[in-house]
């Protein structure tokens, strides 16, 4: 049965500052703008693709730097961007993951390229530098991801650390700079369904500041931070990364909808609430469902999110609150 198409996709969650707001929208609706000429083709004659349509989304927030993927990726301790990301489709289950790539500035073209040209699902370190770079992805000079917010953002985290102030939520792609009302980038993420109900998700990140050299967060892993099966629905999130591997929370999002049957936006609001009640972190995520229903929730202050349905896109960031505009 036909389904209208729809493509939705988040900026990242947390205490984001008004004045961040306007690159998130802009980042946002440009992402939605782009990908939805890979999900509804133009020509009116060949079909969508889901996949195609998440991929090309996300890859226009990874050069945005209002976002914590490709440039503008946060930076570990050693003052490097480690960058890290996921794309899942949801008729044969097949999926692509690669993690701590650096200076390359499109890991979600990386996984898809894993996806689609290996045996295996996931690819780390190394080899997955060398892979992407014998599959002919650009290799840019060194530190080209990194922004002057982010050398900023590992400034302040160093000197939180140095006075003994909590570190363990500051200056996430959830949080805020204490000292100063600034706030660092968000993971992006995006989700599709085309119309013969083929489903496809994609996320892609640069993780948190100040993390240890070689830490893997929730976006590269299947069931965390992206999911997608036809049969059930897509799933996108974003927030502490060690809180929603812990909790699974795309897996959980994705067991309320089969096992209980519940809509994409009651799962993904039951299990936002779930894992921060259980696990104290907060995040958010974005859904699909099978019949083409939309979830959007989060548990942190603020998280952008927008997307497009029947030539109109939708988009908001703080809770209760949406806007719309035409395509």
């Amino acid at each position: 049965m036909p389904v209208e198409p729809i493509l939705l996709v988040h900026g990242g969650a947390g205490n984001i500052t008004d004045a961040r707001c306007p690159g998130k929208f802009n980042g946002m609706k440009q992402a939605l703008r782009v990908g939805i000429k890979h999900l509804i083709p133009s020509d009116g004659l060949s079909e969508g693709s889901a996949l195609d349509a998440v991929e090309a989304a996300v890859a226009v927030m990874e050069c945005d730097e209002n976002f914590n993927a490709g440039y503008g990726s946060c930076l570990n301790l050693e003052g490097k961007a480690e960058v890290e990301a996921s794309i899942m489709e949801g008729s044969e289950l097949k999926a692509g993951c690669v993690t701590l790539l650096h200076d390359i500035m499109h890991p979600i073209s990386v996984a898809r390229c894993v996806m689609q040209n290996t045996k295996h699902t996931f690819l780390g370190g190394d080899a997955a530098q060398k892979f992407a770079l014998e599959h002919g992805f650009e290799q840019l000079p060194e530190d080209s991801l990194i922004t002057e917010d982010a050398r900023l953002a590992l400034q302040e985290f160093k000197e939180r650390q140095a006075r003994g102030l909590d570190t363990t939520f500051a200056r996430t792609e959830l949080d805020v700079k204490q000292d100063t009302g600034e706030q660092e980038p968000g993971t992006v993420g995006a989700v599709a369904i085309d119309c013969n109900g083929n489903i496809a998700a994609a996320t892609s990140t640069g993780g948190i500041t100040g993390k240890v050299s070689g830490r893997i967060g929730d976006t590269p892993l299947l069931g965390c931070g992206t999911y997608a099966d036809n049969l059930q629905g897509g799933v996108s999130t974003t927030g502490h990364g060690e809180t929603i591997m812990r909790f699974n929370l795309a897996q959980k999002i994705m067991a309320k909808i089969r096992y209980e049957g519940k809509t994409a936006q009651i799962a993904t609001e039951e299990a936002c609430k779930e894992m921060t009640e259980r696990l104290t972190g907060t995040g958010g995520a974005i859904t699909i469902d099978a019949h083409g229903r939309i979830g959007i929730h989060w548990t942190s202050h603020r998280m952008g999110w927008a997307y497009i349905k029947s030539g109109e896109i939708f988009y908001g960031i703080d809770h209760g609150k949406q806007f719309k505009e035409q395509l």
